[in-house]
């Protein structure tokens, strides 16, 4: 005998009313946790970034690019041509 468990949840995967009432007395509380969280987390992006702005890299000296050589050989596989190629 199987029994299958009660679920808050239709087949069509919509509340039940049941599941409304038992979030009703929660919602204000996680609303205002949400609100804290997203506020929290802006205002630290914000003062990072306004923090990163600040910065003054006048005093870093950048080195220049590398010289790179007037001709590197080519050292991967060549592909042959299709004319060329190995018939099966």
């Amino acid at each position: 005998m199987v029994i299958k468990p009660s679920t808050y949840w239709t087949k069509d995967n919509r509340q039940t009313a049941a599941l409304i009432r038992a979030r009703q007395p929660f919602l204000i509380k996680n609303i205002f946790t949400g609100l804290g969280l997203a506020a929290f987390t802006i205002s630290v992006y914000a003062f990072t970034i306004r923090a990163v702005a600040q910065d003054d890299f006048s005093d870093v000296q950048v080195p220049n690019a590398p010289e790179q050589p007037p001709h590197t050989p080519h050292t991967g596989v060549v592909k042959a041509p299709p004319e060329v190629a190995v018939k099966k």
